[in-house]
């Protein structure tokens, strides 16, 4: 048995260069496959954490812009409608501006400012880093005060802790001055590294303020947070349906499930990965199909060694299980340097990316599953050929 492990890690040496690519066509294979299923991973990881560090995970109630009609607004009284209904937790307003923003030093940047409440905390999701966030005396004295959020304190002042640092925000052509009062941390930082510059900054300042500010009575959303394990297009239809009855405007007002957006995304996502790794499995196949290559070949360079082998007492399944062997330990070293690769490459760019390394442990078993059994199931035939030559007629050939 021995001699036999011997004689085929021997044989492979003898064309190095050959047994060399196939193992390199074998690991680009394998680690595709691991590569593939990790950028997966790590994008519905991180896309999901961006999502989530917005508030972008609940139910959002907004005028329907298809019914033309003025009495379609979100107010304070549609908000006092919503936050009665039935399994409504928690309800709060939302008015979005884009805008410039000026630091100390005239840097201007672009940002998303998002009028809240005090209880915007209950309803989206907002870690606070440093500071406070908004309280009842901000919502009611119309106070200059934001929040805003670690990559625009990265950017203004290079750090993160900027509490008490005064900014002038743009709003409705006015310039107003604004006290950082609070710092919230940005989500996986994923869609600032890979399209950064097409993305605001985002700040968080009192509603009232920002409507004294622009001139505006209403909210562009109301955000909503419904009670645990409760149906959240259940309850989106229940608030819907009362806004109409009391406000008398039919379909006047939509609910968006951000929710099942998230879900959308992430099938998407996974129907992406799964096309992809096909065609990972693909290039693992067409891979696996050059091991039959290369041991056919081998085994017409070597007709005369087998021929030998035999004339000496070599018994057949000796040279079946020796060419055999030869296969399993291409696919065995091509496999493990496909880990190797394909794990490398996916640390090293969830690192630039800034994101948490995610790897599929069932995908990367199926591919080792599958670049080893290529190794037995494409090397059986060569093997069977080798061992099935007769002496005499191997001996004949030059």
């Amino acid at each position: 048995m021995f001699d036999i492990l011997k004689s085929a890690i021997k044989n492979l040496g003898r064309k190095k260069m050959r047994s060399a690519l196939t193992i390199t066509g074998i690991a680009i294979g394998v680690a595709s496959v691991i590569l593939i299923s990790s950028i997966s991973e790590c994008g519905t990881s991180a896309v999901n954490t961006e999502m989530d560090s917005l508030g972008l995970g609940g139910l959002t109630i907004s005028v329907n812009s298809s019914v033309n009609s003025s009495h379609s607004v979100l107010s304070e009284d549609e908000l006092e409608i919503v936050r009665d209904v039935q399994h409504v937790q928690q309800a709060m307003p939302l008015l979005m501006q884009n805008t410039k923003v000026n630091s100390h030093d005239s840097q201007s940047l672009d940002a998303l400012v998002w009028g809240i409440d005090s209880k915007a905390n209950q309803v989206i999701s907002l870690q606070l880093l440093y500071g406070r966030m908004l309280n009842n005396v901000d919502i009611k004295s119309y106070n200059n005060v934001c929040l805003v959020d670690q990559t625009f304190a990265q950017n203004i002042y290079h750090r993160d802790n900027i509490i008490g640092k005064k900014i002038s925000i743009f709003c409705g052509n006015v310039e107003e001055e604004f006290e950082v009062v609070g710092v919230i941390k940005t989500g996986s930082g994923l869609l600032q590294n890979l399209i950064g510059d097409y993305i605001p900054n985002f700040l968080y300042v009192p509603y009232t303020t920002l409507q004294n500010i622009t001139g505006r009575g209403s909210f562009d959303q109301i955000a909503v947070r419904v009670e645990d394990n409760y149906d959240v297009d259940e309850a989106g239809q229940s608030i819907v349906s009362t806004l109409s009855n009391k406000t008398g405007v039919v379909d006047g007002f939509s609910a968006n499930n951000l929710v099942k957006q998230k879900d959308g995304l992430k099938n998407i996502l996974n129907t992406v990965t799964v096309i992809l790794s096909a065609v990972g499995a693909i290039s693992l196949l067409v891979a696996s199909l050059s091991i039959m290559t290369v041991m056919m070949v081998s085994v017409n360079e070597r007709t005369r060694e087998i021929g030998i082998k035999k004339s000496i007492g070599a018994r057949r399944s000796t040279i079946l299980f020796e060419f055999l062997l030869e296969a399993i330990f291409i696919s065995l070293i091509g496999c493990f340097v496909g880990l190797i690769v394909g794990i490398g490459i996916s640390f090293l760019g969830a690192y630039y990316v800034n994101v948490s390394l995610q790897l599929r442990k069932d995908i990367i078993l199926l591919a080792v599953v599958f670049s080893l059994l290529s190794g037995v199931v494409f090397g059986v035939y060569p093997a069977a050929k080798a061992s099935q030559l007769k002496p005499v007629d191997a001996l004949r050939i030059e």
